[in-house]
């Protein structure tokens, strides 16, 4: 863990681009060498404007609970003033505003819990604003979505990759969706564009 080299790296990036610089970070490489503090200190000293934090080390992985007691650390530091956002298993409005409460961050970052379900974030937001819920997306809106995304896959990778990467995604945006099962299985066994987005188009 070199911080002075991390210091001197991110100093260049600031001095030579005009926009504000963020980072986000872990809370270190494995549980020995935690010192975040120290971390945010250093990337505040040299300009960085905002910084966010995986509550989780690198050798974690995703494994395990998120350590938000560390972050909690760093954004109550007398010694820091930029923006510290808090991120890891926010996966619902109830969670982001208890996390957000009790941990006192300036904002909240959201991760795995947005794949293919990118609706999460006016959901959360909704309910800081009113304590209510949204409705769920229907299904129309889950297929419009899922079309929309390959069309995106497919512009930036091409058929054969887009195609591909899109099959991962396929649970998330049907999740909970009775008798998917049948059009999951169509979905990631075709290389054929228009086959996908006509099975897309059957599970309405």
């Amino acid at each position: 863990l070199d911080l002075p080299k991390m210091q001197e790296m991110t100093s260049e990036i600031v001095k030579r681009v005009s926009k504000p610089v963020t980072v986000k970070t872990r809370l270190g490489w494995d549980e020995n060498t935690i010192k975040i503090v120290e971390v945010a200190k250093r990337l505040q000293d040299v300009g960085v404007q905002a910084l966010t934090i995986h509550g989780r080390t690198r050798k974690q992985m995703y494994k395990g609970e998120a350590d938000w007691t560390k972050i909690a650390e760093v954004k109550n530091h007398p010694d820091i003033h930029i923006p510290i956002f808090g991120n890891g298993d926010i996966d619902s409005p109830e969670k982001a505003l208890a996390y957000k409460n009790t941990y006192g961050v300036d904002g909240i970052m959201i991760g795995r819990a947005s794949i293919g379900y990118p609706w999460i974030f006016n959901e959360i937001k909704h309910f800081f604003e009113t304590g209510q819920h949204l409705a769920p997306p229907t299904l129309a809106q889950r297929v419009d979505v899922a079309k929309r995304h390959l069309e995106f896959s497919i512009s930036w990778k091409g058929d054969k990759q887009g195609i591909f990467e899109m099959r991962r995604h396929y649970t998330n945006y049907f999740r909970g969706i009775p008798h998917f099962k049948p059009f999951r299985t169509r979905l990631v066994e075709t290389d054929d564009v228009s086959l996908v987005y006509e099975t897309l188009d059957e599970i309405l």
